[in-house]
C-alpha cells in the first residue's frame, strides 16, 4: 500500500482480535529478521508497515537513479524538534521559542511531509496547530512520540543559561 496500516484495521481484515494479530506480525518481523530477506515490517504508533531493509538502500538508488533524499538545514532541524517536542505547536509558539520567524523551515517541513496541521488551536483566529507525521517516524527510527530522548534536568538548566547569555547578548547590542 506504500503506506503503515492500523493494527486494528488488520486485526478486522485478518478476522483475529488486536492482541492475537499483533503476536502474528512480530512472529513474522522475528521470520524476516532470522532468514535476512530484503524486506522487514516496521511499527509505527499502532500501525504496522512493510518496507525494503536499509541494506538494500544502495540497490534502490541503482533502480530508482533519483531517489528523494532531502537534507535538512540546522534551521530546519531546530523548527523539527521544537514540533515533535511542543506539539501540538502553533507557528507563534515556534517563533517566540526560535526568536525568528519560522515560515520557511515549517513549509519545508511540511513539503517533506515530517510535519502535518494537526488540528486548529481554540483560540483567536484559529491557529493552525503543527504536530509530526508517519514519516518522521519513519525517517528518524522511532516507534512513537515517546520514544524521542529526554533531556535530563542538568542539561535543561543548561541550555536555559545558554538562551539567557544569548538573549542578553542581543539586548545590548
Amino acid at each position: 500500500m506504500g503506506d503503515s496500516v492500523e493494527l486494528d484495521k488488520i486485526a478486522a481484515v485478518i478476522g483475529h482480535d488486536e492482541e492475537t494479530t499483533r503476536k502474528i506480525i512480530h512472529h513474522m518481523m522475528d521470520r524476516y529478521a532470522s532468514e535476512d530477506r530484503g524486506v522487514r515490517i516496521i511499527e509505527l504508533d499502532q500501525a504496522f508497515q512493510m518496507c525494503t531493509k536499509k541494506e538494500m538502500y544502495e540497490y534502490l538508488i541503482r533502480i530508482a537513479k533519483q531517489p528523494k533524499k532531502y537534507v535538512l538545514t540546522d534551521v530546519q532541524l531546530e523548527t523539527l524538534s521544537i514540533i515533535a517536542y511542543k506539539q501540538p505547536v502553533t507557528k507563534l509558539e515556534i517563533e517566540k521559542i526560535r526568536g525568528v520567524k519560522s515560515d520557511h523551515a515549517v513549509n519545508k517541513l511540511i513539503e517533506y511531509d515530517l510535519v502535518c496541521e494537526c488540528g486548529r488551536l481554540d483560540a483567536p483566529g484559529k491557529p493552525i496547530l503543527l504536530g509530526t507525521t508517519e514519516e518522521f517516524l519513519r525517517r528518524f527510527s522511532i516507534h512513537s512520540i515517546e520514544d524521542l530522548p529526554s533531556l535530563n534536568p542538568e542539561q535543561m538548566e543548561n541550555f536555559k543559561e545558554e538562551a539567557e547569555e544569548e538573549a542578553q547578548m542581543k539586548l545590548d547590542i
